[in-house]
């Protein structure tokens, strides 16, 4: 008689005496370890970097979302670790991979990570284990590359042995209303019973689980999610620049349009798109589609004009300074700002990288503050944030705001700047109609 391994896991998740581990401790990985420890379950987060590992163990988070007292209160009941050494699968019960996946500069999704991951779990994949893939990337991924590399050399049988499942992150930042915890949890498995069992233990530690037919269903439900958000992000930057070239403020329309209780969302235009998800996954879905022969046009469309828009920045900043008689070259020019969003640490993708880069291109002295991000690293940038604000408002020839962090005292830096391109709308009613504001 078979022995019914999908039984004798499902009664040890939700009996929370599984071991689980985390693979990848960065922005997903740290917050669902967590959570996933702070539901009674033993939890050992697996990272290539030393460096975060050891912070874990000492207790300290190095992510906003977390607290280090939530971690340490963890490592110290003996519920949380870190380590760089995946021979601690042999022990584990479930495993989430929650690893990058960048695009590659051609554009092509750049699984490395994915591939890494699920290499290094080969080895220790045994039977009666559950393995949940949570890296967004495109539909097929999990079925077509995760499970022949988890297959191959162990003889396992995926539903029966071992089980396997997708389910998509959805971190957001910075958020405090929706976490980890209570923002619901899209899974699908490989088989019915890889559903049934991933299904079986997240519900353990997350408010809401919602089961999907398959792991293509999971992946696909992902990328709809981020495509929606930024081809109707694309649409009010092409409002923007439409807005620009018929002297209407696009602020106002925007606000107006928001009245309508029903048939309207509201988006805000930007210098360009930043963060992990939204920049990226939708381009995983035009590569994919474009091996079935089909182009995605509506994501071709909003990503070049999202991806124009440091560029349209540049040139708003180029018009201005014009206008109080400067070139751009030689210009002091102050990017207040740098992470992809307010009030967070995550230089991911972040427009004011390429607003930095177009500038210096241009010949302007280029400085930036941002409370959240001391030193820029990325390719040719290398900047330390400005130590005192106010003195490098003062001097500049103009100020950038980028990301609007809710930090800035927005009066005080409107009173002592020169100059002022506004791209966010971060100094609101204040701004408008100011003759040292120029705004998106």
């Amino acid at each position: 008689m078979k022995r019914d391994y999908r039984g004798e896991l499902i009664e040890k998740l939700t009996a929370r005496q599984a071991k689980v581990a985390v693979v990848g401790m960065g922005y997903v990985g740290l917050p669902l370890a967590v959570v996933f420890a702070e539901a009674g379950f033993d939890v050992t987060g697996i990272d290539p970097i030393t460096s975060k590992m050891e912070a874990l163990n000492r207790g300290e988070s190095y992510i906003l979302d977390v607290s280090s007292e939530q971690v340490r209160a963890l490592v110290d009941q003996g519920r949380l670790r870190g380590t760089t050494d995946y021979a601690v699968l042999r022990e584990i019960d479930a495993v989430s991979i929650c690893v990058p996946t960048p695009l590659r500069k051609t554009g092509d999704p750049d699984l490395s990570y994915i591939v890494s991951a699920a290499e290094s779990l080969a080895p220790y994949l045994h039977p009666g284990m559950v393995i949940v893939l949570e890296s967004s990337t495109y539909p097929g991924t999990t079925r077509e590359l995760v499970l022949p590399i988890l297959t191959e050399k162990s003889g396992l049988e995926v539903g029966r042995d071992f089980f396997l499942a997708f389910s998509p992150e959805r971190v957001d930042p910075g958020r405090k209303d929706w976490t980890t915890y209570n923002t619901p949890k899209v899974i699908g498995g490989i088989t019915a019973a890889c559903c049934e069992v991933s299904t079986a233990w997240y519900q353990q530690a997350i408010q809401t689980v919602v089961p999907v037919s398959s792991t293509e269903v999971a992946e696909m439900t992902k990328l709809l999610e981020n495509t929606f958000r930024m081809i109707n992000i694309g649409l009010v930057n092409e409002l923007a620049i439409m807005c620009d070239r018929l002297k209407i403020d696009v602020w106002e329309v925007i606000e107006a349009a928001a009245t309508k209780p029903f048939g309207f969302m509201k988006f805000t235009p930007g210098p360009g798109l930043g963060g992990h998800c939204i920049p990226i996954d939708p381009l995983y879905l035009s590569w994919k589609l474009r091996s079935v022969k089909y182009t995605a046009r509506f994501i071709d469309l909003a990503s070049e004009i999202n991806t124009n828009m440091p560029r349209f920045v540049v040139g708003k900043i180029q018009d201005a300074l014009n206008q109080h008689g400067k070139p751009v070259k030689g210009s002091k020019i102050l990017v207040l700002g740098a992470a992809y969003k307010a009030d967070i640490d995550d230089l991911r993708e972040s427009p004011a990288l390429d607003v930095i880069h177009l500038l210096r291109e241009k010949g302007a002295q280029v400085s930036y503050h941002d409370p959240y991000i001391p030193v820029i690293q990325h390719e040719e940038i290398n900047l330390e944030s400005v130590p005192d604000l106010m003195t490098a408002v003062r001097e500049a020839d103009c100020v950038v705001i980028v990301t609007n962090h809710s930090r800035y005292d927005y009066p005080a830096i409107l009173e002592a700047a020169k100059l002022i391109v506004d791209t966010r709308n971060a100094l609101g009613k204040l701004g408008r109609n100011h003759p040292k504001v120029v705004r998106l």
